[in-house]
């Protein structure tokens, strides 16, 4: 029987344990030291990251509406689709990953066609060691609801997901895209009022908080945590939609009428406490598309180049199209700068409404010779006349009398060597007055005088003129009316709008008087509302530096015209320019003022103030076409007459089965209304004559002759002068008797440049 282990052999056998164990403890405590103590905080937040899938919640960026609480831009909720990787293997014992293999391309296929995305793309997604992989943001509801269904029918909840997220709408496309901006992917505001208030609109995002398994698929729910997200706020503008309509429509035809090359700009502002009531720039583009090119020239452009060229040429085209030229591009504002030249001489006590100026063909300050427009020589001219003439060489004279110190003051003062300080990104910090006290010589403040050499900013411009307009007080031009957080409540309002007075009560009253014989006898006649007084200043400045560089191409010029109404008590200031028209006429007052005067037409009633007539214009009013039809010709003929209307019948039935023009249709008094008595009888179409080029008198008499009624639009229809210039049926159209053709008419004027 052998003998077991003697005491020798196991002390041998413990020695040689301990010489084995001792080392192994040893190093083991010493790697769970380092672990635990000293990168402890490391290999926690890499557990975490295994353990744990932390999901942000988006906050809903707030909504901006305008002054009547309409919504122009807004979010909806989408989805971003995921996928775990890490959760498409089968299982360790699938034999050779067919199963997985099959999932797969489960995944990439379904995802795919539900989704038209590059199906390849999926499948490098699935193959990835990771429990998180976006497939693709922004998925609308119809294409979400069709991955849930894909996601049950397979059984494949522990591997694709969809969290919410929110996307960026604009109800209206392209209105106030100069103003409103955009935002991108992250919902983080890139442009205008977007990027201006993100802070305010964006709100805080919130988080959930949830448990992996070993796989990477979530735990139960009660293993998660949820920080909910706080919407922004809602922020509301002082833009009124219908008006903001109004501006885009109007600017974007003057910009066409006019082969317009450089864009076109308009403002409309409340000149008594700075709210803009619209801003547009045209061409411009579409918000829901930020990205693509807008303009049509531009895109026949990019369409002939390629490579680098053309992705430079895009990237140009865009900034183009996103800058707001109102804010940003320095101008040289011509004539219409008079009526803060005015200001100053009133003010400053050195010209009043009958000081007399003398304006001869040419007039001299040291080795500069000036002319006005068209080399004209107005003769003897009291303030009030040479302002409605748009005299060059009467301001020069007034700004002589102002002297160059207290020209600069005012300049200042008025606000042109600062930013308004309007709530937008972007504005200009360039100094309007380009000339220091030594450096600003006689023929510096000559030029200056009549709006050349100083370039300012459109919203400085109306700004200033607005101080001129609304009893001396220089304002705050700004577009946040007031933000409401997500109960409603308003935790912001626009700040006191009033900087300082800057000319006496009693100098604006005499502006606002001069203004008011520009339209009626000056410049601006096409600028006439009926029911209306309207006051303003027209412009039309050479574009001097630019011309210079290019002595062998024609030269260019700005036309423009800033208008106040009702000219006794302004609620409403507008600005319009045309920034390099093409033509056979490029002055302000005679493309840019009929353009403002239709846009105010538009305007003053939708604000509530009412037209006030005199006896002349309420005998040339429109009258609306009776409902005439069904009833007896006698009785038809009756009523027709009665409203101071014409009266022609075809057929010789006894009652009115058809009238022309239909019945609430606006028709000049003593037009005509074609009556048809009977279903067989119809009268023969007439052909529209060529109306244009014509006075008011003449366009009536071809009218009548052709068989159809002219209406008269425009707004120097009082002036014999007035020239028609477009027509709403193009000539040699078959009509049906007695349609209505609108006419358009304007006089031609050509005496607010500033050039001459």
């Amino acid at each position: 029987m052998s003998k077991g282990p003697t005491r020798l052999m196991w002390r041998r056998m413990l020695a040689l344990l301990i010489a084995l164990v001792i080392p192994l403890f040893g190093t083991a405590a010493v790697n769970l030291t380092k672990i635990m103590l000293i990168n402890g905080e490391f290999y926690k937040e890499k557990a975490a990251g295994q353990q744990l899938r932390d999901v942000t919640l988006p906050a809903t960026r707030g909504d901006i509406v305008d002054r009547n609480g309409n919504i122009l831009a807004t979010s909806a909720t989408v989805h971003t689709l995921f996928i775990a990787p890490k959760t498409v293997k089968v299982s360790d014992d699938d034999e050779n990953g067919t199963k997985t293999e099959a999932r797969r391309n489960l995944i990439s296929d379904g995802l795919a066609s539900i989704l038209n995305l590059d199906r390849g793309k999926i499948y490098a997604a699935t193959k990835k060691n990771t429990s998180y992989e976006i497939i693709k943001r922004k998925v609308e509801k119809p294409e979400a609801d069709k991955v849930r269904e894909f996601i049950s029918e397979n059984k494949l909840g522990s591997i694709i997901g969809l969290d919410e997220a929110s996307k960026r709408y604009y109800p209206n496309d392209t209105l106030a895209s100069t103003i409103m901006g955009f935002v991108g992917d992250d919902n983080q505001g890139l442009e205008g009022l977007e990027k201006y208030y993100d802070n305010d609109l964006k709100g805080q995002d919130g988080r959930v908080m949830a448990l992996q398994n070993a796989v990477g698929a979530t735990m139960p729910f009660s293993y998660e945590t949820t920080v909910n997200p706080v919407s922004g706020n809602t922020l509301m503008l002082t833009i009124d939609e219908y008006i903001q309509h109004y501006v885009d429509k109007h600017l974007e035809q003057a910009v066409k009428d006019n082969s317009v090359t450089n864009r076109g700009a308009c403002i409309v502002m409340d000149p008594q406490n700075g709210e803009i009531l619209a801003m547009s720039v045209k061409p411009d583009y579409n918000l829901n598309a930020p990205f693509e090119i807008y303009d049509e020239t531009a895109k026949a452009k990019i369409a002939s180049l390629s490579g680098d060229e053309r992705t430079k040429e895009i990237a140009q085209e865009q900034q183009q199209q996103w800058r707001n030229k109102i804010i940003s591009d320095l101008y040289e504002p011509g004539s219409t700068f008079k009526l803060l030249t005015g200001a100053m001489g009133l003010d400053q006590g050195v010209v009043n409404v009958n000081s007399s100026f003398n304006c001869t063909s040419a007039f001299s300050v040291s080795d500069r010779t000036y002319h006005c427009a068209n080399n004209k020589a107005h003769g003897s001219l009291t303030f009030i006349e040479a302002f409605e003439k748009s005299c060059n060489i009467s301001f020069i004279q007034i700004g002589q009398r102002v002297g160059n110190i207290a020209f600069q003051q005012y300049f200042k003062s008025l606000g042109l060597n600062d930013r308004t300080g309007i709530d937008l990104i972007g504005e200009t910090s360039n100094k309007g007055l380009n000339y220091s006290e030594k450096k600003m010589g006689p023929v510096e403040l000559a030029s200056n005088s009549f709006g050349q050499t100083s370039s300012i900013t459109p919203i400085q411009m109306i700004t200033a003129a607005s101080a001129v307009a609304n009893g001396g007080y220089l304002v705050t031009p700004h577009l946040m009316k007031q933000e409401m957080d997500a109960n409603n409540n308003i935790v912001k309002t626009a700040a006191e709008p009033r900087k300082r007075q800057v000319v006496s009560s009693q100098t604006s009253q005499t502006m606002l008087a001069a203004m008011e014989g520009v339209v009626k006898n000056g410049t601006a006649k096409n600028a006439n509302v009926t029911g209306y007084r309207v006051g303003g200043k027209t412009g039309t400045s050479e574009k001097v530096q630019q011309n210079a560089q290019n002595p062998d191409k024609p030269k260019e010029y700005i036309a423009s015209f800033v208008a106040f109404a009702p000219i006794d008590n302004p609620k409403v200031a507008v600005l319009m320019l045309l920034d390099q028209p093409h033509g056979e006429n490029i002055h302000g007052g005679t493309i840019v003022a009929p353009v403002v005067g239709a846009l105010l037409a538009d305007i003053l009633p939708h604000l509530g103030i009412e037209p006030k007539y005199t006896e002349e214009q309420l005998a040339t009013l429109d009258v609306q076409t009776p409902n005439v039809t069904a009833i007896a010709v006698t009785q038809a003929k009756n009523k027709l007459e009665s409203a101071g209307l014409k009266v022609k019948t075809v057929g010789n039935g006894n009652t009115v089965l058809k009238q022309n023009p239909a019945a609430n249709t606006s028709i000049p008094k003593n037009g005509t209304v074609v009556l048809y008595t009977s279903e067989s009888k119809q009268s023969d179409p007439v052909t529209v004559p060529d109306l244009t080029n014509l006075s008011i008198s003449a366009a009536g008499r071809e009218a009548i002759e052709a068989g159809v009624n002219v209406k008269i639009a425009g707004y120097a229809t009082g002036d014999s002068g007035a020239v028609s210039f477009k027509q709403s049926i193009a000539k040699n159209t078959k009509v049906e008797a007695g349609t209505v053709i609108t006419v358009e008419f304007r006089v031609i004027d050509r005496g607010d440049s500033t050039t001459g």
